[in-house]
């Protein structure tokens, strides 16, 4: 018995699970994400209660002693492991909002270190495990069979000797490359007056036809999206 595939070509199954979705506050990020199929949302901004979707609140709890009761890294692990080894009915998982996770993690690492910032940690130790703390993250939600939606805000930086602004994401550089290397679709929310809103696809892994789109609802949704198909 061997595992070898077979020495032929294949056709690439072209479909979209993961997704990157940035924008500024109230453009509609978490309400367009809440519509995918039975979503699971773990949440950073406490606003979690204001949707309809179940949710898991991620943070960590310091006690009196000032170490962590609760490490938002133990917590994110256990909860990627349930949905690993556990039956269950979601469908999506919704990381609401990414860069508070960052933030959380380092915040972790720098306490169970009793350091006040990453760099303080000799040798680099610090940004190598937050790299691996982040890349296992990622790496587990892409396996799950899953859809995975990463939530962002959206900032605007300007360059101070030509005047031009970027928007982007507020995510770090480093962890954006993480996170969006792994993802199949970047889309802009963005609410341009009252009761109006606008949908974006500012990167795309390839050039996705609605026939690519298995699951209706999520077809749907992408379709609303500018320059999806």
């Amino acid at each position: 018995m061997g595992i070898l595939p077979e020495d032929k070509p294949v056709k690439p199954k072209l479909e979209p699970h993961n997704f990157y979705i940035f924008g500024r506050p109230m453009a509609g990020k978490s309400y367009f994400a809440s519509y995918f199929p039975h979503p699971l949302v773990l949440n950073t901004d406490g606003n979690a209660s204001q949707g309809t979707a179940p949710s898991i609140q991620l943070r960590n709890i310091r006690g009196k002693d000032g170490k962590l009761t609760q490490n938002v890294m133990k917590q994110i692990d256990e909860v990627v492991l349930e949905l690993q080894s556990q039956q269950t009915t979601f469908k999506t998982i919704i990381i609401d909002v990414i860069e508070d996770v960052c933030v959380m993690v380092e915040q972790a690492i720098c306490i169970e270190a009793g350091v006040d910032a990453l760099g303080d940690i000799p040798y680099g130790k610090g940004f190598s495990t937050m790299k691996s703390v982040l890349q296992r993250f990622v790496m587990d939600l892409k396996a799950l069979p899953m859809d995975v939606i990463f939530i962002s805000r959206e900032i605007e930086v300007t360059d101070e000797k030509t005047g031009a602004t970027e928007i982007k994401s507020g995510l770090k550089d480093s962890y954006y490359n993480i996170v969006t290397g792994n993802c199949d679709l970047t889309i802009r929310c963005q609410k341009l007056g009252q009761g109006k809103y606008a949908r974006i696809v500012k990167d795309k892994r390839a050039d996705y036809k609605p026939e690519d789109i298995s699951d209706k609802r999520i077809k749907d949704l992408l379709s609303s999206c500018i320059g999806m198909f």
